[in-house]
């Protein structure tokens, strides 16, 4: 095994924290990675990993030889696909994970369009918005909504959707229509909370300035397609992007209410490693995802 190849493995290790898990990623035997290791550290003279009956990690020289690993690789990997087959027509697998009603909205029914401009591309898909660990992982790039809470990872903002806050017509037949953002508080909310748990208060702009304000409800949920279903069942208000709600404004189910202080704009944005947008497969779909969302939102 090749020097650079020894790297590699000794990335997977670090990056996944096991033996065993490198070696079924790379399809290589266990005996086989434990032995790369012991020559690579023989060859440095360091102790690279500290290994324990439990976990594996690097040591603080593991650490300054991970990082220019990963650096290394990532300029053997941009110099090779500039001058391959690849650049121009670019192929093998990619690990992508999609907030759910996003890719549900805007990508999946146009996944025929992508395959027709790129069939050696082979994608591998997991929709959620959970707080994914993409090294750890072997995730190239994820697509989120909201802020981006990783400055770890390169960002690129693909739209700013538009927000709405609106309740079901039963009910403000019922408790009536809040004229100002403060009679809000008379009012009862279906809350939503995030990954961690955490429940979003609803955002306004008044007056061009931000506001937050929690509201009591009954319900809290975790799911975007349960939020909207709590409303419609007359729960309370909701506050959420315009598209994940256009059929039921246009059918009068559901009104909005506050249309003078909408939240601001709602951005999405594509996350990948630093040392991941070299690839060429990476990069086609980046492009493609922000053509998608160009022409949706």
């Amino acid at each position: 095994m090749d020097r650079l190849d020894a790297m590699q493995v000794f990335v997977r290790i670090v990056e996944l924290g096991s033996f065993t898990k490198a070696a079924d990623e790379l399809q290589l035997p266990r005996a086989t990675v434990t032995h790369v290791i012991q020559q690579l550290e023989r060859r440095l003279g360091v102790r690279l990993l500290h290994r324990t009956t439990r976990q594996v990690s690097a040591t603080l020289d593991g650490e300054a030889y991970h990082r220019r690993c990963q650096r290394l690789l990532a300029d053997v990997e941009e110099a090779e696909s500039a001058f391959s087959q690849s650049a121009v027509k670019p192929k093998g697998k990619l690990r992508v994970d999609l907030q759910g009603t996003l890719a549900m909205h805007f990508l999946l029914p146009h996944l025929g369009g992508f395959f027709a401009s790129y069939p050696d591309i082979e994608l591998e898909i997991g929709l959620g918005d959970r707080l994914a660990d993409l090294v750890r992982e072997s995730i190239d790039c994820v697509l989120r909504a909201g802020e981006p809470r990783d400055s770890s990872m390169v960002g690129r903002r693909v739209a700013l959707l538009e927000q709405v806050t609106c309740a079901s017509a039963a009910y403000l037949d019922t408790h009536g229509e809040p004229a100002t953002a403060e009679a809000l508080r008379a009012h009862r909310a279906v809350n939503y909370a995030g990954v961690n748990g955490k429940v979003y208060p609803f955002e306004f702009v008044v007056n061009g300035q931000p506001r937050a304000m929690q509201l009591r409800g009954s319900v809290t949920v975790s799911h975007a397609d349960a939020y909207v279903a709590c409303c419609e069942a007359g729960l309370g208000l909701v506050q959420l992007p315009r598209y994940h709600v256009e059929r039921q404004l246009a059918a009068g189910t559901l009104r909005e209410v506050l249309p003078q202080c909408r939240p601001a704009p709602m951005p999405v944005t594509l996350l990948y490693p630093h040392h991941r947008q070299l690839s060429p497969r990476v990069r086609v779909f980046v492009d493609w995802v922000a053509d998608r969302m160009r022409q949706g939102a």
